[in-house]
């Protein structure tokens, strides 16, 4: 037992004093996944990645990204494409094509002025051209200009100057935006590049004297337009009013409805609408007071408004249309008429009432739907085209916009799918949805049929064994990866995609299980990855496995830690070394810090580094060594704070190690695990002590990865505890698998591993591998049903929308759910899954039953008209009825008229058999077979005849 005990703490590296080398490079030759097994092995040194130190300097790529490059791709930091460095408010260059940025300090080589760079100042140190970063470059300069300067013929001289200034250093001039002050040129080489004083005194003074104050007259003799009379660039500007955006003139509305309705008859009115409000209804009911206030209104006004509440007018598909893109206006009869913009208030709500539709008022105008009433609905409509009367989504200007427009919007179920251009590429699409979708259909399934009426529905539930999870995290790694080799992806998908990666590696540590000898017993991994070899697989004692696994876990969490580790080191100064040190024990890698202590000189503090984590009884020592130096009274300002802090770490205090110093959460939970807590502690005892610290406030929050590491394309709402990171909630549902439906539902929620609160791609399928192998059961997780559905239709993905609904648990409250799903689904995108054959031919191997394909063709031909095809499909849905009254009403005559008399016989004789569930069959399609009944028999009786007289 004790041999056997020994074989397992040595493989963990936590329980002696250094691990041996045989088994470290036994370690060395494990691969958790491709992408992420070298990781640990593979130290990024300090010295092949360039330094930036400067807080307002910034270079593309950062350090983080080209550590990320450095690991897919080593010597990546060698050949960097378009490396570009800038500093916030004066600019950036970027250097074409492939740079070395090997040791480089960009802090002493590239520096930004006002209105000038400087890339080597000392010539000592500047390389020939070409090499280094002395090559051609693009190079963006923000020049403060006045604003005067930026109009008209001033912005002309004023090109053709900053033109002058460039050629006349070497340079080539590309463009000047003068709505942000960029100005843009191409040099071969550096030097120094820029304006100089007599450059800024000649550009931006010398031209403000040409400058014409508004309202004064150009050269033509015209005067300027004054500010209310701009137009704004989508369509006419109008005052933000109910009576202006009629056509009519607020400021003579006002006075009619003081002069018509006194304040005492308004106030019979009841409802949410204002005084005003109620004077405008009642002033609709006067055909009169139209008329005459249009009369009294432009020439173009309409001549007569309609009393009752207008409908829907028109639908603006075009970019003509001077109104805004995309919208739906209600009085289209008033489009173009020309309107100046009104400074009166018009008719708004008051903010002391609450419209019944909206509680925020939209923004403060009449509500469309009360003004409207019953003419129109908003909703939702196909592939996630949300339409609505409010602000738009994405709108981000401070500007009021009608409630009396209907916006059109679309939800971005597909970025996950996007590049980095916001363009889908179909390799994202196959990769994300299509082949993890294979691989879950090519598991085990066991099938529940289910009656719906005449039908039977297979509904499928995936089965599965912690004996065979390794394998599967390991297909559906494989699949990650070779999403990460797909050009174009941005930085925030990257490291989504790494985080994934690392769930999949987490779940096979926590949850699978290896058969050993004939028996089934937990572990970590299989034995192909604990070993290199099948062979080399030591006898484990089946009381060692808990150790086993808490080994795997502690050798995650280094691979999960070591890119934040040699982030962290990247950004040191080479006198730090004990802040080195402090850094590489953060991440456990224990060889790398007793190297470094070794190198430095200090072979003691090297002896104690490879003993960290080892015994209890080494961890007492120098605790109490650190007691006995308080209780004489030593001075600690003599030791360097650092040492005091790597000391403090080794005896187990590690909060009095960290101080100030803010840490990340699995780090963190690497210190509580290999320094703090007994090398023997189980994995669910470490767990459940972290989680006491989270409670108490001393540890920091398992953030989601996007908020942790980012970055992130979209500003991200979060608070303390709001949400937590995946890879937590599914630790915790180690240590507690009896685990309930609220933690579930937070768990498998977006928001733990992305971002994007719509993308549920890759955690329903974890959710099902879960649930397979039997670590919870649950019915009432449909929002990840449903939320994947939503992103396959999007993407015209309807036969895997479908397998996945058939994936959802029957219900008894609920006996009829997946039955209406695939109906919804065949109706609303009939017209992609018909027109593939392939999609089709899955749905049918998938066992959805023909007749509501049919039925949905039918109903998807009728509304385009192609009354034929959908009498067809009726009937091979088996809906006679309709199928009976298409025929009648029309196909039969036309058939009739074309002399199909075959078509028509085979048609009536088919519904023939079902006549008892048609309706006024005799009336329909009985008087056909009735006519060519009684031809048929006229026609046998002329034969006859011909044939006696012939005889």
């Amino acid at each position: 037992m004790r041999s056997k005990m020994l074989s397992v703490t040595t493989l963990e590296g936590e329980f002696g004093m250094v691990i041996p080398d045989n088994i470290w490079a036994q370690s060395k030759k494990r691969k958790i996944s491709a992408d992420m097994g070298t990781s640990l092995n593979c130290f990024y040194s300090e010295f092949s990645l360039p330094t930036l130190n400067s807080y307002d300097y910034f270079m593309e790529p950062s350090v983080k990204e080209l550590i990320a490059w450095e690991h897919t791709d080593p010597g990546h930091c060698s050949r960097v494409n378009d490396f570009t460095v800038g500093r916030i408010g004066y600019g950036q260059v970027k250097f074409l094509g492939q740079t070395d940025v090997r040791l480089l300090n960009i802090d002493q080589i590239v520096k930004f002025d006002r209105h000038e760079i400087v890339v080597y100042e000392n010539e000592k140190d500047k390389p020939v051209a070409g090499e280094g970063l002395n090559k051609a470059s693009i190079v963006t300069l923000i020049l403060k200009v006045r604003s005067e300067c930026l109009k008209g013929k001033v912005l002309n001289g004023f090109v053709k100057k900053l033109k002058s200034a460039t050629e006349r250093q070497g340079a080539h001039f590309i463009s000047f935006n003068p709505l942000n002050g960029e100005w843009i040129f191409l040099v071969n080489h550096f030097s120094r590049f820029g304006l100089t004083e007599d450059d800024e005194d000649d550009i931006m003074m010398d031209d403000a004297a040409m400058l014409q104050h508004p309202g004064e007259m150009d050269d033509s003799g015209v005067p300027e337009a004054d500010d209310q009379d701009l137009v704004h660039p989508v369509g006419t500007l109008l005052s933000h009013s109910l009576p202006a955006h009629l056509g009519l003139d607020p400021l003579k509305m006002q006075e009619m409805r003081m002069l018509m309705f006194p304040a005492e008859e308004a106030e019979e009115f009841d409802g949410p609408f204002s005084q005003e409000q109620q004077s405008f209804r009642k002033e609709s009911a006067r055909p009169s007071l139209h008329y005459s206030a249009l009369n009294m209104n432009h020439k173009n006004s309409p001549p007569a408004v309609r009393r009752t509440p207008l409908a829907l007018l028109g639908y603006n598909a075009s970019n003509s249309d001077p109104s805004p893109p995309g919208t739906i206006l209600m009085t289209s009869q008033n489009k173009g008429m020309p309107l100046k913009i009104s400074k009166v208030e018009g008719f708004k709500l008051d903010l002391k009432c609450e419209t019944p539709i909206r509680g925020n008022h939209s923004n403060n105008v009449v509500d469309a739907a009360l003004f409207m009433g019953r003419s129109f609905r908003v909703g939702w409509g196909p592939n996630g085209i949300l339409v609505h009367t409010g602000t738009p989504v994405a709108k981000t200007d401070s500007s009021m916009g009608y409630s009396s427009i209907i916006t059109m919007e679309k939800v971005a179920l597909d970025n996950v799918v996007r590049d980095e251009n916001n363009n889908v590429k179909e390799d994202l699409v196959d990769l994300c949805f299509i082949s993890p979708l294979e691989l879950h259909k090519s598991m085990s399934h066991e099938t529940t049929k289910v009656e719906v009426g005449p039908f039977r529905l297979k509904l499928q539930k995936l089965v599965s064994n912690r004996l065979t999870l390794a394998e599967i995290c390991r297909n559906y790694v494989e699949i990650i990866e070779r999403q990460l080799d797909v050009t174009g992806l941005p930085v925030a998908a990257r490291t989504r995609l790494m985080h994934q990666v690392m769930v999949w590696e987490l779940i096979k540590v926590l949850f699978s299980a290896r058969d050993i000898g004939g028996h089934r017993k937990t572990s970590a991994t299989d034995e192909e990855d604990i070993m290199h070899d099948k062979d080399s697989l030591p006898e484990i004692d089946l009381e060692a496995l808990p150790l086993v696994r808490r080994a795997e876990f502690s050798y995650w969490l280094q691979e999960s830690v070591c890119h934040r580790v040699q982030e962290e080191i990247s950004c040191l100064n080479d006198s730090s070394e004990l802040e080195h040190i402090f850094s590489l024990l953060t991440g456990r890698q224990l060889d790398a810090a007793v190297e470094l202590a070794a190198s430095r000189g200090d072979v003691r503090l090297g002896c104690l580094l490879s003993q960290a984590g080892g015994s209890m009884v080494n961890r007492s020592d120098v605790a109490r060594q650190l007691d006995l130096w308080r209780i004489n009274g030593l001075d600690f300002n003599f030791m360097e704070k650092d040492r005091l802090r790597l000391y403090e770490l080794l005896a187990g205090n590690i909060q009095g190690s960290l101080g100030d110093t803010k840490l990340d959460w699995k780090r963190f939970l690497g210190l509580l695990m290999w320094y703090q807590l007994p090398p023997d502690t189980s994995l669910p005892e470490i767990i459940h002590s972290y989680e006491q610290l989270l409670l108490e406030g001393s540890a920091p929050y398992p953030v989601p990865v996007y908020i942790d590491e980012g970055p992130v394309e979209e500003e991200v709402n979060w608070s303390v505890g709001d949400r937590f990171d995946l890879a937590y909630y599914l630790m915790l549902l180690h240590a507690d698998e009896n685990t309930g439906s609220g933690v579930l539902k937070t768990m498998f929620s977006a928001f733990s591993s992305s971002h994007d609160a719509l993308d549920y791609h890759m955690i329903w399928h974890q959710r099902a591998i879960l649930e397979a192998i039997g670590t919870f059961s649950s019915n009432d997780l449909h929002v990840l049903d449903m939320s994947l559905v939503s992103q396959l239709l999007c993407l015209g993905l309807c036969h895997w929308a479908i397998y996945v609904v058939l994936q959802m648990p029957h219900r008894d409250d609920f006996p009829f759910l997946q039955t209406n799903l695939i109906r919804e689904i065949l109706f609303q995108y009939c017209e992609f899954w018909s027109t593939q054959e392939t999609q089709r031919q899955f749905i049918e191997e998938l066992g959805v039953p023909s007749a509501w394909m049919n039925e949905a063709m039918a109903v998807y031909c009728n509304y385009h008209g192609d009354l034929l095809k959908a009498l067809e499909h009726f009937l091979e849905s088996y809906n006679w009825q309709r199928a009976h009254t298409i025929f009648t009403t029309s196909v039969a005559h036309s058939l009739f008229l074309s002399a199909k008399h075959s078509e028509i016989w085979r048609l009536t004789t088919c519904m023939e058999e079902n006549k008892a569930e048609i309706a006024d069959w005799d009336l329909g399609a009985g008087i056909y077979v009735s006519f060519y009944l009684l031809r048929s028999l006229f026609l046998e009786e002329n034969t006859v005849t011909e044939l006696v007289r012939t005889l």
